[in-house]
């Protein structure tokens, strides 16, 4: 008779580079080794990666945002799984009858899964956030928020306000999902805790640490769970967060196109909005990488001569250069691919008098801001604004190879590499 196939807990922790590890040497009994990351150290790429074992060239999740040409707009952290290409490692393992649960991924809605969860917001129409989660089966947020005695805490999440406890609430979800008689044979958790304090206070900072042992409490709790389900386990992180070195290690292309004429802007009430329809080159940043657009093939030259003056851009990648790395995606990717220095990162901004700056620009707004904006995580003045010192942000992530590893624990210690470790998954989950 053959045996029932083992049951899984993945574990996906953002920011848990094996940096972390060597400098602050936690106290925990996880056996912590290096894997080096995926040829983009950013969140949907990852997790994109995760699920399908696929480069960005192939599942086409590039960044955590890009420009859609056929809208003429960029949009960042975008929910329908839709968006990720490519056949999912488990989908046999489902084919087989054995059920399949993610919890907090994204781009995770609309997913072929026998549950989902995952922050769903309704902003009001005049101003202010409902706070929800979306749940596939409908009822389970409710019935989770009523065994746990509160609703998961969205501000907590991102912006201002977020912190490491707010993983708290996801691992004592994960605890009562087991505990229910549909609990998924396999589920994938995102645990977002540590990524915070990193981008704030830089990753060898006291409140790092803090937010490590905080991080490694709740993966603890996560573990435990799975090991009394007698789950198989496996953790990683996604990307290791590196030091902003420079006082502001802010770089800032849109700028410097917008200074030789080729990023075109519109006055609207005195404040300056893109016009990505007339630009000639405009970036879509995201940390240490940007896409650059030049719909023009003609301006290429020009354009590339111009950025590769300006000092924190460590590399220009071209297409050849990026189908090389498995980075381009023909629909998705920038013309040009720029690599921030090290201890750089990309900043989205176009305008230099703050008066001029689009009204989303101080506040917290993921959806409308034509690149990562780090700054969301401080508040400005007065609040709740948000801040928009790019001075303020002491770590980045984005950038791979050497120096970058990830630290993962539990199944396939002779994984290697994040592209063996979703091979290993897939080889797992198939009966």
């Amino acid at each position: 008779m053959t045996p029932a196939p083992r049951k899984t807990l993945v574990i996906l922790a953002a920011g848990l580079g094996w940096n972390l590890i060597e400098k602050h040497r936690p106290v925990t009994r996880l056996a912590f080794r290096p894997v080096s990351p995926g040829p983009l150290s950013l969140t949907c790429p990852a997790q994109a990666t995760l699920r399908t074992g696929l480069p960005p060239s192939r599942h086409g999740i590039v960044a955590s945002g890009w420009f859609h040409r056929d809208l003429a707009r960029p949009f960042f952290w975008e929910q329908s799984a839709a968006l990720v290409h490519g056949r999912r490692i488990w989908d046999d393992a489902r084919t087989a009858g054995q059920t399949v649960g993610m919890a907090f991924f994204q781009q995770s809605l609309g997913e072929a899964l026998d549950l989902v969860i995952s922050p769903k917001p309704i902003h009001r129409h005049h101003g202010g956030i409902l706070m929800d989660c979306y749940t596939r089966p409908e009822p389970l947020y409710a019935e989770l928020c009523a065994d746990l005695g509160r609703r998961f805490d969205l501000f907590h999440y991102w912006g201002p306000l977020a912190r490491a406890s707010v993983g708290r609430w996801i691992a004592e979800a994960v605890q009562l999902l087991f505990s229910r008689p549909d609990a998924p044979d396999h589920l994938f958790v995102y645990l977002p805790s540590l990524d915070y304090d990193q981008q704030r206070f830089g990753p060898d900072s006291p409140k790092t640490a803090a937010a490590l042992t905080e991080t490694l409490a709740q993966i603890d709790r996560l573990v435990a769970a799975a090991e009394r389900q007698d789950r198989d386990w496996l953790l990683t992180g996604d990307y290791a967060i590196e030091a902003v070195t420079a006082p502001d290690g802010a770089v800032f292309p849109n700028r410097l196109l917008r200074q030789a004429g080729l990023f075109h802007t519109r006055e609207t009430a005195r404040m300056l909005y893109p016009d990505f329809f007339t630009s000639r080159a405009f970036a879509i940043a995201d940390h240490q990488i940007a896409h650059v657009h030049v719909p023009d093939p003609a301006d290429l030259p020009r354009v590339r001569e111009l950025l590769a003056s300006r000092e924190g851009i460590g590399e220009i990648l071209d297409r050849p250069a990026q189908i090389e790395r498995d980075l381009h995606h023909p629909d998705r990717s920038g013309d040009l691919l720029l690599l921030a220095a090290p201890g750089r990162w990309f900043a989205y901004p176009w305008w230099t008098d703050p008066r001029q700056a689009p009204d989303y620009a101080a506040h917290m707004d993921i959806h409308n801001k034509p690149g990562f904006d780090p700054c969301e995580l401080f508040f400005g003045f007065p609040p709740p604004h948000t801040s928009r010192k790019t001075e303020r942000i002491r770590g980045t992530h984005g950038r791979s190879g050497p120096g970058h590893d990830v630290a993962a624990a539990g199944l396939f210690p002779e994984a290697r590499s994040f592209a063996e470790l979703a091979a290993a998954l897939r080889r797992r989950l198939t009966p």
